[in-house]
């Protein structure tokens, strides 16, 4: 079960950069979010899978029985999952706001657009000419 989530992340990963390399910064968002999800599956499996056998400390031991899984990663997981939706819900608002103001969501065209800019100086200039 180990390997096919390695796997899975892995695939995950490759996604994932392909994504964040695209001028698209709707795609670079959702590739971001890929490759957080990917590490989180990564992180979840190196604390090992069993089933059937909780993570639960017996009354008067100091350590779970041998062979449970191990429950800090987790946990870290569960942490991590809900900074991610925080993160990515606030990354949808900035391009959002970035694509009214804009016009557009390509990183190439959204530098072009910044006051001050030599190309959109020129397009104004050329624009109060017309």
């Amino acid at each position: 079960m180990e390997v096919l989530l390695a796997v899975a992340a892995g695939i995950m990963t490759a996604a994932a950069v392909y994504l964040m390399l695209a001028r698209n910064v709707l795609r670079f968002i959702f590739g971001l979010v890929l490759i957080s999800n990917a590490a989180n599956l990564v992180i979840f499996t190196a604390g090992r899978l069993t089933a059937g056998a909780p993570s639960l400390i017996a009354e008067g031991a100091y350590a779970p029985p041998e062979g449970v899984a191990n429950a800090l990663p987790q946990a870290l997981v569960l942490t991590a999952i809900v900074i991610g939706f925080g993160l990515f819900a606030f990354a949808l608002v900035l391009v959002y706001r970035a694509y009214t103001t804009l016009g557009t969501l390509y990183s190439d065209e959204m530098h072009a657009a910044e006051p001050g800019s030599p190309t959109h100086t020129e397009t104004t200039a050329e624009e109060a000419h017309t």
